[in-house]
């Protein structure tokens, strides 16, 4: 699993860190504001869209143009579409900026939420070949998704998910192993400073190639090449039936909202409605979300007909300059998304008919995957949550692409059937405890399953030895505020036009 373009370490692990939440790609630093010195050219956008400073090669879109031409789109693009388009300081001239990523990059607010966090963290660019990849479920990398859990000497970081036959899981990689050094660098004692070039080069490459990474296992080393190649990635794995003395249980991991979900979706659905299970345990701890069209298939599939016939998922709300629009309803049709070895459109969907569902949840469970949480707790569906608190990204996009480049800004807020969309913090758990990497997931002994399947029978969160938050290590709580290493647009919810 790949990620995008790093920058240099200014601060401990920044690199691992900064562009994983927001933020542009390779624009260079963005210029300073600078006395207007007359009003910004405000045109509507599709006079200037797809005029080119450089016209790709090829392309049946792409038409010669200019830089200005260039800037000019970017700001009038955020000016009709922007949640929060008057809040973007008006100090900024397109002429100050040497690319339009650069000008896009400060065009947004600078406004903060109550707990002190900016109030938009997902303005950011991918190339436009990159992100429709993407949406395949293909992915330049090694197939591994890591974890930090530990940004200052001594670091931690930890693999979670290993994809079925890429080049870790070919290589015997397995969730919990811990990264120790890349292409000979100490990454866990190294210097802030030191080597960012290869660590940058070694965990997030570019281009296919071949890097050394050593890692170890319960405290036994082991070293490991890996060549980073183009990954076809699940969105659905470890599904498993559990049997409990008051029914099955089913589970699955569900990593992504992309197109290659929908059919992965429904199959395991069906699965377990013809296993006729009587709760389900959701689990999305790494799921950072993608299209709200996926995420409102599968809450239908959850509660069924008889709970959301009719009724709204999502109530996608804009900025005054758009068009409101009907809300998105629980599907209970597939939307047949372009994905190989599509679902066809129009598919009915199997549902489970469940009014109580699980979510294994943490900080890195965003968007999408929040608002199935918000969307059936709107129907009255009854939603628990273990593990941790959800990253909180109420809001949306619509992907525009311009002259190679797609630019995702937040358009529009999420809302549920009873109008609440207010979970700019997260939403907290009902029962709080963190990720155990020493066993696999979709194992009833590790330890989120465990506490769910255990509040599933109990209704409590304390386990038997009395403790009141699982620990997968001895580890300070500050510790355990874990981010995962992967591309900024898996934390996004995205409508489709």
């Amino acid at each position: 699993m790949h990620s995008l373009r790093f920058s240099a370490l200014a601060v401990p692990l920044v690199l691992l860190l900064s562009a994983c939440g927001g933020g542009g790609g390779d624009s260079g630093p963005a210029a300073p504001p600078v006395t207007p010195t007359g009003p910004t050219a405000l045109v509507a956008s599709a006079t200037v869209a797809n005029r080119c400073e450089k016209p790709r090669t090829g392309s049946s879109v792409d038409l010669p143009g200019t830089l200005l031409d260039e800037l000019t789109w970017v700001r009038s693009w955020i000016d009709e579409t922007y949640l929060w388009y008057r809040e973007v300081p008006a100090t900024y001239q397109p002429q100050s900026f040497a690319t339009p990523i650069s000008y896009f990059d400060v065009l947004k607010t600078t406004a903060m939420t109550a707990s002190g966090k900016p109030k938009d963290q997902f303005h950011f660019t991918l190339p436009t070949a990159e992100w429709e990849a993407a949406q395949n479920g293909i992915e330049l990398g090694y197939g591994m998704l890591l974890a930090v859990t530990r940004t200052t000497p001594p670091r931690k970081a930890v693999i979670t998910i290993v994809e079925p036959g890429s080049p870790a899981a070919l290589a015997g990689l397995q969730r919990g192993d811990e990264l120790q050094t890349i292409d000979g660098v100490d990454f866990v004692h190294a210097p802030d400073t030191a080597s960012v070039t290869i660590i940058n080069a070694g965990l997030f490459p570019k281009a296919q190639g071949t890097h050394t990474l050593g890692l170890s296992r319960n405290g036994a080393p082991m070293s490991v090449s890996l060549t980073a190649v183009d990954v076809s990635t699940s969105a659905v794995q470890n599904e498993r039936i559990i049997d409990t003395p008051t029914g099955k249980v089913g589970y699955l991991t569900f990593n992504t909202h992309n197109n290659v979900a929908e059919r992965q979706l429904v199959e395991t659905m069906r699965r377990f409605q013809a296993a006729g299970i009587s709760d389900l345990v959701l689990d999305v701890r790494y799921n950072g979300g993608g299209y709200l069209d996926v995420a409102s298939e599968l809450a239908y599939m959850i509660a069924g007909p008889q709970v959301t016939a009719g009724k709204t998922f999502e109530q996608v709300l804009f900025n005054d300059k758009t068009r409101p629009q009907a809300p998105v309803l629980f599907h209970a049709q597939s939307q047949g998304f372009p994905a190989p070895n599509p679902l066809a459109k129009g598919t009915p969907l199997p549902s489970l008919g469940l009014r109580r569902v699980t979510l294994l949840t943490t900080g890195n469970t965003c968007s999408a995957s929040e608002a199935i949480i918000n969307g059936l707790r709107g129907v009255d569906v009854e939603v628990n949550l273990i593990g941790g608190t959800t990253c909180g990204k109420p809001y949306g996009f619509y992907p525009a692409p311009n002259c190679g480049t797609t630019y995702f800004a937040v358009q529009f807020q999420g809302v549920n059937a009873k109008g609440f969309g207010d979970f700019a913090d997260g939403m907290a758990p009902t029962c709080d405890v963190t990720d155990d990497y020493q066993h696999q997931l979709g194992d009833p002994s590790e330890g989120m399953l465990a506490a769910a399947l255990r509040y599933r029978s109990s209704g409590s969160c304390t386990p038997a030895t009395g403790a009141t938050r699982l620990l997968s290590s001895m580890e300070s709580p500050a510790d355990t505020a874990t981010r995962l290493l992967r591309p900024v647009y898996k934390e996004i919810a995205i409508l489709r036009r």
